[in-house]
């Protein structure tokens, strides 16, 4: 127990010390554009020249509101041909066929809206193909929109008085070179060296203990998992999401996965307070969402290592906790931990099954997703919904 909640105070210290510094790369990417990453620009020129954009041009919040539309729109009918066909398009090792539309319409909508709603199991409802070419995606272009609609807030905050507060395409473009991809890859190694699979073959045919045979999923997990969360969306690649043994293999993935949920937004808001140059803002801000979300991490761990005092009366032993619904290869506070950070960004990845929680465990994961974007929230999303609850009030 005590080895467990080491694990998760280590998890929660690096994410306060590490989301600082990340704060200030996030507000010099958006600001000024003489961050480390730089090195990147040769490329995003080739983005920009391919697809026929003015990165310097300027737009009010007409144009800019226009643009982050047209973009959701062209990818939604994307999707929608390339679900409905995937059993005619390559990477199809195992054979999976085409989606009907309306499970293709589910998918496509619940993607490009950041909720990653599945009604299929990855396993056999996807190809790797539109693993990668749909779902992870769509997974770097919502989490990029959320985060380029946060910059053109903050630049109509640090101007105070402007008609134009950026340009969408730019900021959507940096999002996704200098910020979502490099850490998407820097995860994804980490999942590699771990035992998550990256490649292309077919289901594995392996032995059981019963003597049986059992066929076993794999493919590019470890391409797509990063982002599922660094980007707060969620949506697993295997059915059962982070509790499969190959999508989080061990405590290490587990820790950083979990870490990866709410890394970005909480630098977010650091990146606020650097970007307007009221870092007094960003701290104060920062604190109260820190409180209410380790207020409830708190309660989680707490009620989920008690157990069920109901269960315990019917002679159910609950001195290792309420173990129900929860990996043994990770414990009850880590799960605990993570039902608090998925709920707390919005994210929805999980790695225990929360209606196997006790009532009050369960309340406090309820709680935190009717708080929604309010305690962190998902990626660049939760400053502009805090600001219409400051406007309300």
């Amino acid at each position: 127990m005590n080895t467990e909640i080491l694990g998760v105070a280590l998890q929660i210290l690096l994410l306060i010390v590490i989301s600082y510094p990340l704060g200030k790369h996030i507000a010099k990417v958006y600001k000024e554009g003489n961050d480390c990453m730089r090195f990147m620009a040769p490329i995003e020129r080739f983005i920009y020249k391919l697809a026929g954009i003015n990165p310097n041009e300027e737009m009010d919040w007409k144009v800019f509101l226009k643009s982050l539309l047209i973009i959701n729109v062209f990818w939604f009918f994307w999707g929608m041909i390339l679900l409905v066909s995937q059993g005619y398009l390559p990477l199809n090792p195992d054979g999976n066929s085409g989606q009907s539309p309306d499970l293709a319409f589910n998918t496509c909508i619940s993607f490009m809206v950041n909720c990653n709603l599945q009604h299929y199991s990855g396993e056999s409802g996807l190809t790797y193909f539109t693993q990668l070419f749909v779902i992870m995606l769509f997974q770097f272009i919502t989490a990029a929109t959320g985060m380029a609609a946060m910059a053109g807030i903050m630049k109509s905050m640090a101007a105070k008085t402007t008609k134009t507060i950026g340009n969408f395409w730019h900021y959507l473009v940096i999002s996704c070179t200098r910020i979502l991809f490099p850490m998407s890859l820097i995860v994804g190694f980490i999942l590699i060296l771990e035992g998550t699979p990256m490649g292309f073959e077919s289901k594995m045919t392996i032995p059981t203990l019963e003597g049986a045979e059992q066929t076993v999923s794999q493919g590019p997990t470890a391409a797509i998992v990063p982002i599922k969360q660094l980007g707060t969306n969620g949506g697993g690649y295997f059915g059962v999401n982070s509790s499969h043994p190959l999508e989080n293999p061990t405590y290490l993935t587990n820790i950083i996965e979990c870490w990866s949920i709410l890394i970005i937004p909480m630098a977010l808001v650091f990146a606020l307070g650097f970007y307007l140059k009221r870092k007094k803002l960003g701290y104060v801000i920062y604190g109260v969402m820190l409180f209410a979300y380790l207020l409830g991490v708190f309660c989680n761990v707490h009620y989920e290592m008690a157990g069920n005092p109901k269960i315990d009366k019917m002679g159910i032993d609950q001195s290792c906790g309420a173990m129900e619904g929860k990996e043994t290869r990770f414990g009850i506070a880590t799960s605990s931990t993570w039902a608090a950070f998925t709920t707390a960004a919005s994210n929805g990845s999980v790695n225990s099954m929360h209606d196997s929680y006790t009532p009050l465990g369960g309340m406090v994961t309820m709680l935190l997703m009717q708080l929604g974007e309010v305690i962190f929230g998902g990626v660049g999303c939760h400053n502009c919904v805090r600001l219409l609850y400051n406007e309300k009030a």
